[in-house]
């Protein structure tokens, strides 16, 4: 027993499997740069010339309760932070669109490891921070005097068809402070309508480019807009509905996927308009019997409303005395809020496509009727310099009738899909952009109860399918 302790106490041991343990994260990560560190490694434990723990006092056996709390502090900080890049995170589920899968209220942790860990763009950041510093509206809570291109590391396995994933949101790189929803994009896309129906009553025609430049010219003198790298924008929830090379459509709200329909889960839900015989419904057994929030039951009248139900619901409401007739709500006719936002596609949100989903290495034909379906791809998400002159599509200054691409697209949409904004409404998710796979919610709690009412037990402790 003696001599295992001496060995444990010795430092060419404690050494050898601190610097092995690094070699392996170093090999991991795929970065061999971070070896110039392994000179601090063998000084910390070998030679130990410098003073790394500067917080403490050399040669002292026993340190003071603020350095131990110092040194405790830096631990965690250190700790924390890499397991939040590597491991995993915790994340709340704030709305509804992934009802009833996710609640309002869970409390889940996001597997870093399960498609691999995301190397961070912007590494100078305050710990425990997203993108805005605690108590503050725009103050930054990160640098970008350092920023790195995307790599991610290997993972335990690739994302999937239905798949839950956390995403940063694609439509999230340019924000208007204090007014980020609907995003910035969409607001411009609103307001440049708006112009153009005005200026047309008045007997001017204005092009749709001249409106977006003259009201982005009129957001940007009024409002404060910035802009955030990917890895400090917002971070959304959906479910993974198509794949790299997917061609996906919705038809009367049915999703298909290379002309065969998708596999709804069985938690999906839609909006059905409910008329009742004059007779409330009871707020009360709609809360508790089927788990319909409040705030979905504001527009409940008399003779009914409009409610958000799963195929069980629908079946336990169809039981219900007063309720007299039901009929799911589809959308019809054009959306101009619907990605790709052109007159050439006049799709809804249950009416959609067909659309080819992006494949890595996969190339596509370009002209200017497919080109709103591919431009913030070619422009944005991979960063070329994308014009149209004379009817012409050149790309980094060369005319361009085709496009390769140079990552791999995702197709999410929520589970509440009637009250979920996805790529419906904002287009392809890039692979640079995934966070990570949802994989255990370790809480839930419901902001319709009170005191200990509010803990949903039975989602407690549970592993997310």
């Amino acid at each position: 027993m003696i001599k295992i302790r001496e060995l444990l106490r010795n430092k060419w041991f404690r050494f050898g499997w601190v610097f092995l343990i690094y070699l392996l994260w170093v090999i991991w990560v795929g970065s061999w740069w971070l070896l110039l560190l392994a000179p601090v490694i063998f000084d910390m434990y070998i030679t130990k010339k410098v003073h790394w723990a500067f917080w403490k006092k050399k040669g002292v056996a026993k340190q003071s309760k603020a350095v131990e709390w110092i040194d405790a502090l830096i631990f965690a900080v250190v700790a924390a932070t890499l397991i939040r890049t590597f491991l995993f995170e915790a994340y709340t589920i704030p709305t509804s669109s992934m009802e009833k899968t996710m609640l309002v209220g869970d409390y889940l942790f996001v597997s870093k490891v399960a498609y691999g860990p995301k190397l961070p763009n912007t590494p100078l950041a305050v710990p425990f921070t997203h993108h805005t510093l605690p108590f503050t509206q725009s103050a930054k809570a990160y640098s970008e005097l350092i920023r790195w291109p995307y790599r991610r590391i290997g993972g335990l396995s690739e994302i999937k068809r239905n798949d839950i994933v956390v995403f940063n949101f694609p439509a999230g790189d340019t924000v208007i402070v204090g007014n980020e929803n609907p995003d910035y994009l969409s607001q411009l896309r609103e307001q440049a309508r708006g112009y153009r129906q005005s200026e047309a009553a008045r007997g001017n025609i204005i092009s749709e480019a001249n409106a977006l430049k003259t009201v982005r010219e009129f957001m940007h003198q009024r409002m404060t807009i910035i802009t955030r790298p990917v890895d400090k924008r917002e971070n959304y929830i959906k479910r993974c509905v198509g794949m790299p090379g997917d061609t996906l459509e919705i038809k009367n709200s049915q999703v298909y996927v290379n002309g065969k329909a998708a596999g709804d889960v069985k938690e999906i839900q839609y909006d059905y308009a409910i008329q009742t015989n004059g007779t409330p419904l009871n707020k009360k057994r709609l809360k508790d019997d089927l788990g319909i929030s409040f705030d979905d039951l504001r527009g409940i009248s008399a003779s009914g409303g409009v409610l958000p139900l799963t195929e069980a619901m629908l079946e336990r409401i169809k039981t219900f005395p007063n309720v007299i007739s039901f009929r799911k709500l589809e959308e019809q006719g054009e959306n101009p809020a619907i990605f790709p936002y052109s007159p050439d596609y006049p799709w809804n949100v249950d009416n959609f496509g067909p659309l080819y989903i992006p494949k890595k290495g996969a190339e596509v034909a370009l002209n200017l009727t497919n080109l709103p379906l591919y431009k913030r791809i070619i422009g944005t998400y991979e960063a070329n310099r994308l014009e149209v002159r004379d009817s012409v599509i050149y790309i980094n200054g060369q005319p361009a009738d085709r496009y390769t691409f140079q990552m791999d697209y995702y197709w999410m949409m929520g589970d509440n899909r009637h009250r979920s904004a996805d790529s419906r409404y904002w287009g392809f998710v890039p692979e640079d952009h995934v966070v990570g796979k949802a994989s255990f919610i370790w809480l839930s709690l419901d902001k319709d109860r009170s005191f200990l009412g509010k803990i949903r037990w039975s989602r407690m402790l549970r592993f997310v399918h």
